[in-house]
């Protein structure tokens, strides 16, 4: 029995990385999403920070002249985002913390420490038109909280899980993925869809992508990593052949 095609979001953020790394035109990172939606990327994600160190105003400008299939655009719960969200109205738009000192997005949203802002903020950006998902952890408090708020959706935090599958931490990976699952059951029952992403990789997207109440993954750091040695097409053209394979 086949479940349901699982969708892949192509996040192009670290293209801009190293673009921005020589202060060139090039890589530009709307070629790259003209590719990965040409390879079977069903979206294309593109993080605007607040700090421009990668994604800057005149790529999400370009992605939505672009782009045939829906822009995700990640970003943080802020006013000023808010506003350029609310000017481009894409089709989704997903709410993650951010800290300027990190690397990366690091942990998910405190949705429950701030429901009573985020429902509002939410709410203007769903009358617009844009789907809006909410960036967290499988805790359940959270996933209750996200419910209460009005996104439709959330997407899971699979970065712990990827990194202790790296490290070969197999007993905590094995724990960090039933709180995932048992996290996924929880917002399915709760009528929220369930989106998950961030480190997934060849070596641990099986799980997500057999998870047939998961619609979407999304991923973006390995497979531009990848395509460093083999193409960005080939890359992502393997990624959907495993997400498809573990599907059935």
């Amino acid at each position: 029995m086949t479940t349901p095609r699982q969708r892949l979001g192509v996040n192009i953020d670290h293209v801009a990385t190293l673009r921005n790394a020589r202060g060139s035109a090039y890589p530009d990172p709307v070629r790259a999403a003209l590719i990965a939606e040409a390879a079977g990327a069903d979206g294309i994600t593109a993080h605007l920070r607040e700090d421009r160190r990668h994604i800057r105003d005149a790529d999400i400008d370009a992605l939505m002249d672009a782009l045939s299939v829906p822009l995700n655009f990640e970003m943080a719960a802020t006013a000023e985002m808010q506003a350029i969200a609310l000017r481009h109205k894409p089709h989704a738009i997903c709410l993650v913390p951010e800290k300027r000192e990190e690397r990366t997005t690091e942990g998910g949203l405190d949705v429950a420490g701030d429901a009573n802002r985020l429902t509002g903020y939410i709410a203007a950006l769903t009358e617009a038109g844009s789907r809006v998902s909410l960036f967290i952890g499988h805790d359940a408090r959270q996933i209750e909280a996200a419910a209460r708020v009005g996104a439709p959706v959330i997407e899971l935090h699979t970065g712990a899980y990827c990194d202790f599958v790296a490290d070969g931490q197999a007993e905590a990976a094995a724990q960090e993925l039933a709180g995932l699952l048992a996290g996924v059951a929880l917002a399915s029952e709760l009528g929220l869809e369930v989106h998950a992403g961030h480190g997934l990789s060849y070596a641990t997207v099986a799980p997500f992508a057999a998870t047939p109440q998961i619609r979407e993954l999304n991923i973006g750091h390995f497979l531009i990593s990848e395509a460093v040695f083999m193409g960005l097409d080939p890359a992502i053209r393997e990624m959907r052949r495993l997400m498809d394979a573990a599907r059935v």
